[in-house]
């Protein structure tokens, strides 16, 4: 008897610190398996289609009795991230607003008459809603390529990360740096649970996508991104195969634009730099649609692909109408849907709100 009640307080207290374990406690000496309740990964969204889509998937391919079963190593997801898990805040990326501070607002910095023009193209385009020119993703490219040239990367680092802690306009109790979608972190963490490895696969600067997730834990060399030409502080016009770098040297930015990573260009560059085609894709946008058809496009394993819109009118500055189109489209392509206003319980958290925006507060 006394043996008996030994073994259940053991139980009981190894439950309370979330360990599984096998005792022989009954007169029969049969095994009892006490285990602890299952993690609750997604308390910040309500149960819906694209959860469950998700869910189901993830339940399949981690299960080693099923034909669809995955091993770890070849389990990886791509997300972008601008409107995928970071807000588009105006609405505009990250990257546009950075720029029209650099060029418009920084004291310290006298912008080519390029580069002005650029900025205030994005000014009027978030202040008045006049339309960006056609292939302005392009043209922001070249103008941010050379904004930031002769920057270090820690000296770009710090820049990125000086900008982010400002308020975020258009909201109260919030920066810039801390506007991730709060619901899609817990994809992340859930994925990560279930043996996935994710990449963040952006159009924005590589280095301001690393600025900005490093505060989620995302490591620096699962981030791809838009690219410029780097050089060595004393490398002056040498090509790198010719020049050999010196101890006392650093590497700094310059104005040559390697690759805009949109499109197609995002696939290149997974396969460039991930070596294996994505199971999962996450995305929000007609710049993701390759990234997930390469997913979906997967001959080895099941895939599947996911796309946000930004329905949400009331949490968020967004174009309900244009997201519901958009839905429908996403759903034609065979992509799941997540509507940030029916499936997420929160956007950015407790104690943001959004607001009208206040231009000049920057």
């Amino acid at each position: 008897m006394k043996q008996t009640l030994k073994l259940w307080m053991l139980a009981a207290i190894l439950v309370i610190s979330g360990a599984t374990i096998l005792t022989s406690c009954s007169k029969d000496d049969e095994t009892t398996v006490v285990t602890p309740p299952a993690k609750d990964f997604f308390v910040l969204w309500n149960q819906c289609e694209a959860l469950t889509a998700l869910q189901d998937y993830v339940k399949d391919v981690t299960d080693p009795a099923s034909a669809n079963f995955i091993p770890a190593e070849d389990r990886i997801a791509t997300f972008d991230m601008d409107g995928t898990f970071v807000g588009e805040l105006y609405p505009s990326y990250f990257e546009y607003n950075l720029l029209e501070y650099r060029a418009l607002d920084d004291a310290t910095y006298e912008a080519p008459k390029d580069v002005m023009e650029t900025a205030q193209e994005i000014r009027d385009f978030v202040r008045t809603g006049k339309k960006l020119p056609d292939h302005f993703d392009m043209k922001h490219a070249y103008a941010a390529a050379k904004a930031y040239s002769g920057m270090t990367l820690a000296e770009f680092d710090a820049y990125v990360k000086a900008y982010a802690s400002k308020p975020a306009n258009g909201f109260t109790g919030m920066t810039y740096g801390e506007s991730f979608y709060k619901p899609m972190l817990e994809v992340f963490d859930y994925l990560k649970d279930n043996g996935f490895t994710y990449y963040v696969v952006s159009g924005s600067d590589r280095f301001i996508c690393r600025a900005l997730t490093e505060a989620i834990g995302i490591p620096s060399n699962r981030v791809i991104g838009m690219d410029v030409k780097l050089h060595s502080t004393s490398q002056g016009t040498e090509e790198g195969v010719n020049y050999t770098m010196g101890r006392e040297e650093d590497i700094v930015r310059t104005d040559e634009l390697i690759i805009k990573n949109l499109k197609t260009n995002k696939v290149l560059q997974i396969s460039q730099e991930i070596g294996k085609v994505p199971v999962l894709s996450f995305g929000n946008s007609g710049g993701d649609a390759a990234m997930h058809n390469y997913a979906l496009g997967n001959q080895k394993y099941k895939s599947a692909a996911f796309m946000l819109i930004a329905d949400d009118d009331q949490r968020d500055h967004a174009n309900r109408e244009k997201a519901l189109t958009l839905g429908e489209q996403w759903r034609t392509a065979g992509y799941h849907v997540i509507s940030m206003r029916d499936d997420f319980k929160t956007i950015y958290g407790d104690g943001v709100t959004k607001t009208d925006f206040e231009w000049g507060s920057d």
